[in-house]
């Protein structure tokens, strides 16, 4: 059975998300602090991540960044902020999606299912060989990638975006193409995630992150990769 863990300190939330999920048939654990779901974690990983950003003595970004150094686990972050910014960055520290609260149980539910059945479809697709271009490597098995002779690290969604660019060169992807690709769902997640990936995808791989060789933007359509 999949185990789901839900890192959330207001109960009443917790309880609902918690009852929601048993009834889809998953087996749920509940933590009401980071410190002490990341203890669990370190004792066994659950198969994805229900996590609320404001938490007590660990909050949501601190523990997205250290599950994101030891593992690969789906997190679906939980905010009461609207802001984007705050949106944006959990994204860039590796979550595969958000839910703004207040917000529908059924709707999380499928979040999940969407997020599920992408880790699944990776998990299930055949093996694939290097991609090695002038001055880059992509190795997806081992999710390495040399730029210019050096490893550069990237979050597990940088990565399968570049992957999934560089596998299908000169090919223009729309934003929404992108995020029905990278991250299995495209109804739920705003656009300018795309945008942000693509962003710092520029810092770490371009030598001049502003004149892009690489990474280009088609305007009004967007995205490809030039190898």
């Amino acid at each position: 059975m999949t185990r789901i863990a839900i890192v959330e300190d207001e109960p009443s939330i917790a309880e609902v998300v918690s009852l929601y999920l048993k009834r889809a048939g998953f087996d749920v654990q509940q933590y009401a602090d980071g410190h002490a779901a990341w203890q669990a974690f370190e004792a066994r990983m659950p198969d994805l991540v229900i996590l609320d950003v404001m938490l007590p003595q660990v909050d949501g970004f601190t523990l997205t960044r250290h599950l994101r150094d030891r593992s690969d686990v789906p997190i679906i972050l939980l905010t009461s902020r609207r802001d984007e910014t705050d949106r944006i960055a959990g994204l860039e520290l590796g979550a595969d999606d958000y839910v703004v609260k207040p917000f529908s149980p059924q709707e999380l539910v499928s979040r999940v299912r969407a997020v599920l059945r992408r880790v699944k479809a990776e998990g299930e697709s055949p093996r694939e060989t290097s991609l090695t271009f002038t001055d880059i490597s992509i190795d997806p098995q081992t999710r390495l990638v040399n730029v210019r002779g050096e490893e550069i690290s990237l979050t597990a969604k940088e990565f399968d975006m570049l992957h999934h660019l560089a596998r299908h060169p000169r090919q223009v992807f729309s934003r929404d193409q992108l995020l029905e690709s990278v991250w299995g769902l495209s109804d739920f997640i705003d656009p300018s995630t795309v945008t942000v990936h693509i962003r710092r995808l520029r810092e770490k791989i371009e030598e001049d992150p502003a004149n892009p060789k690489h990474l280009l933007t088609v305007w009004g359509v967007g995205y490809r990769f030039e190898p």
